[in-house]
C-alpha cells in the first residue's frame, strides 16, 4: 500500500512538474488573415493545416495551446497575436527561425506571469480561459492585473458585495443564485445592472462578462437617503463586507459620517464615486458625498489602453488638430499637444478629466468597460465610450471582495491602506504633474492587492511595501510574514502604523521622514496569529 501511495504522489508531483516547465509565450504573425488550424487529440494540438514546413516544425512539440489573442498587442497587432503553451520554449525559435514567412516576433512569458486564472468568459484577450461569454475587450482587467488576483481566488458566496443602484433582476443570469433584493430600486437606464455585473457578475458560466469578485454573493438596495445613508447600514447589518455607491450629491450631512463610522466599525467597507463634473468646472474644489466622507474609498477616472501615446494619434475633424485618446495612466480621456507638435509630450485636456479633490483615494479605468445594460436591454454588445467614474468604483468593490474573500478576517480598517500600498504610481506622467495631490495614490492594481493579502497571511513570501511616495494619509497593516520596503516614501503628514510577526526589512531607497503631523510606529509581534485560515481557490498554491 506504502509503494502505491508513493507512485501516485511521485505522479502528481511529475505533473505538476510538467505543468510548470511548460513554455508560455506570445507569438507576433505576419497577415492578420494567417489562423493555423488544429485538432485536438487527447491533451494537445495537433496541426491540421496543409503548410509542409509549418507542420515540420509543430509535430516535433506538444502544444497545448495556440489561439489567438489580443492580450499584450498594439493596436496594429490585434488580429496577429497568438498566445501559445508547448512543452519547449524552443518551439518560439524554431517557429522564429524556420518559419519567418509567417512569423516575425515571439514573447516567452516569466515564470511569475504564468500564476494566473482566466474564467471561460474572459473575452477577447483570453489566453488561459476560453470566450464563450460577451466578444468584448476586457484589456482594462488585465491592466488591473485581475488574473493574478484570481490565481488566488475569484471570490466567495459568503462574502456579499452591496450595490446600492438602480435595481437588477435576481433571476438574471449573471446574478441568479447569488443575488437578494434588499430594497427595490428603479430601473435607471439599467445603471444597476452594469455596475454589479462589473463588480460581481458571475464569471466562468460561458455569459457576458466575469465580474471582478465574480463568485461573491450580491445585496441590491436602492440610492441616495443622503443624510442617514439608511440603506446602506442596512446592508451592513446584514453582514455585506463592501458597499458600492455609483452615486452621490454635494452636501455634506455629519449623521451621514457617523453612519460611515458605524458601517466600518462593523467591518463593512463603503465605496463611492467622485463624480463626473469636469475638472475644467470642479477645479479640484468640489466634493461629492458620500465619496468625501472620512473613511469611505473615493474613486476617480484613469485612461489604461495604450501603453505609447503614440499608438493613438488621432485628428480632429475639420480643425486638423492633433490630439491622442486612452493613454495609460494618463488622467484625462483626450490630450493634446502644445502648438499642434507630436513629437512634444501629450498635456491633459481638463475638460476630460473627471471630477478631482484631495478626498480621492484612488483611481480605476473608465473607458472601454462593459455596459451589460445595453446586453439586457437592447441585446448589443457595447462599452463605455466617456470616462465616467460610475463604471470605476465597482472595479475597486470587486477587489475589496476578493480581499476579503482570500482572507475573511482582513480588517476592514486596513483595506483601503493595502489598496493604496500596492496601486501603481501615476506621479511620474508629466501630464499628471499639474494635479498632484488630487488623484489619490494611483492606479488600482487588483492583482498585487490580492497577493499583499495571500503574503500577510501565507507566511511564505515577504510582504513588500514598494515604488510610491506618500506624503499624506494614515497607514495600518498587520502582518504575519515579514515585510520588506523598498524604493518606498512615507513623508510629511502621512503616518505608517506598521505590525509584523516575523520581521520588517527597510531596504534601498526607503525614506521614512514625516513631519510632526505625521508618524512612524514600527513593531514586531512573536504572538501574533491567524484569526483565521486563506481560503484559495486551489489549496495546493501553499504549497508551492
Amino acid at each position: 500500500m506504502k509503494q502505491i501511495i508513493l507512485f501516485i504522489i511521485i505522479l502528481v508531483q511529475s505533473f505538476q512538474m510538467t505543468s510548470q516547465n511548460e513554455a508560455w509565450f506570445y507569438l507576433r504573425a505576419k497577415d492578420t488573415a494567417f489562423t493555423p488550424s488544429f485538432e485536438k487529440k487527447g491533451e494537445y494540438l495537433v496541426y491540421s493545416g496543409k503548410d509542409a514546413q509549418l507542420k515540420s516544425i509543430l509535430q516535433k512539440y506538444k502544444i497545448r495551446t495556440f489561439k489567438k489573442t489580443w492580450r499584450n498587442a498594439k493596436k496594429e497587432n490585434l488580429k496577429r497575436t497568438f498566445f501559445v503553451i508547448s512543452d519547449k520554449e524552443a518551439l518560439m525559435n524554431d517557429l522564429l527561425t524556420n518559419a519567418p514567412n509567417l512569423f516575425v516576433f515571439g514573447e516567452l512569458i516569466a515564470e511569475e506571469d504564468k500564476k494566473i486564472f482566466e474564467p471561460n468568459d474572459y473575452g477577447l484577450t483570453s489566453t488561459i480561459g476560453e470566450n464563450l461569454g460577451a466578444q468584448v475587450n476586457l484589456d482594462y482587467l488585465d491592466v488591473l492585473e485581475v488574473p493574478k488576483a484570481w490565481y488566488y481566488t475569484t471570490g466567495s458566496r459568503d462574502i456579499i458585495i452591496g450595490i446600492s443602484d438602480g435595481g437588477i433582476d435576481s433571476l438574471d443570469i449573471e446574478f441568479a443564485g447569488k443575488t437578494k433584493i434588499i430594497r427595490n430600486s428603479y430601473l435607471s437606464k439599467g445603471h444597476g445592472y452594469s455596475i454589479a455585473e462589473l463588480a460581481a457578475g458571475q464569471g466562468n458560466n460561458a455569459y457576458g462578462i466575469a465580474g471582478v469578485c465574480y463568485d461573491c454573493s450580491i445585496y441590491a438596495t436602492n440610492y441616495s437617503h443622503a443624510n442617514t445613508l439608511e440603506q446602506l447600514v442596512e446592508l451592513s447589518n446584514l453582514g455585506v463586507k463592501v458597499i458600492n455607491c455609483s452615486w452621490g450629491t454635494r452636501t455634506f450631512y455629519q449623521t451621514a459620517q457617523e453612519a460611515i463610522y458605524e458601517m466600518l466599525e462593523n467591518g463593512t467597507v463603503v465605496v463611492a464615486i467622485g463624480h463626473n463634473l469636469s475638472f475644467s468646472e470642479g477645479k479640484g474644489k468640489v466634493y461629492y458625498y458620500p465619496a468625501s466622507y472620512d473613511k469611505v474609498i473615493a474613486v476617480s477616472s484613469v485612461s489604461h489602453r495604450y501603453a505609447d501615446y503614440h499608438e493613438n494619434i488621432k485628428v480632429e475633424e475639420g480643425k486638423d488638430l492633433y490630439y491622442v485618446e486612452n493613454i495609460r495612466y494618463y488622467l484625462s480621456r483626450t490630450a493634446g499637444f502644445k502648438n499642434n507638435d507630436t513629437t512634444q509630450l501629450p498635456h491633459n485636456y481638463p475638460v476630460s478629466i473627471k471630477n478631482l479633490n484631495d478626498k480621492i483615494d484612488i483611481l480605476g479605468p473608465s473607458v472601454g468597460l462593459f455596459r451589460y445594460s445595453e446586453m439586457i436591454l437592447h441585446n448589443e454588445v457595447a462599452v463605455s465610450e466617456y470616462n465616467q467614474t460610475s463604471e470605476v468604483a465597482p472595479l475597486i468593490s470587486g477587489t475589496v471582495g476578493l480581499m476579503f474573500s482570500l482572507y475573511p478576517c482582513l480588517p476592514a480598517e486596513e483595506v483601503e491602506t493595502i489598496i493604496k500600498l500596492t496601486s501603481t504610481n501615476i506621479d511620474d506622467i508629466e501630464a499628471n504633474k499639474p494635479y498632484k495631490g488630487l488623484y489619490g495614490a494611483g492606479m488600482l492594481n487588483t492583482g498585487k492587492a490580492v497577493k499583499m493579502v495571500f503574503d500577510m497571511f501565507a507566511e511564505k513570501e515577504p510582504v513588500k511595501i514598494e515604488n510610491q511616495r506618500f506624503s499624506r494619509w494614515d497607514f495600518k497593516l498587520t502582518a504575519l510574514s515579514d515585510v520588506l520596503i523598498q524604493n518606498q516614501e512615507f513623508t510629511e503628514n502621512s503616518t505608517l502604523e506598521l505590525t509584523s510577526k516575523k520581521g520588517i526589512t527597510l531596504s534601498e531607497n526607503t525614506v521614512l521622514k514625516p513631519n510632526v503631523n505625521g508618524g512612524i510606529h514600527l513593531k514586531i509581534n512573536p504572538s501574533l496569529e491567524k484569526e483565521c485560515e486563506l481560503r484559495l481557490r486551489d489549496p495546493s498554491i501553499l504549497e508551492e
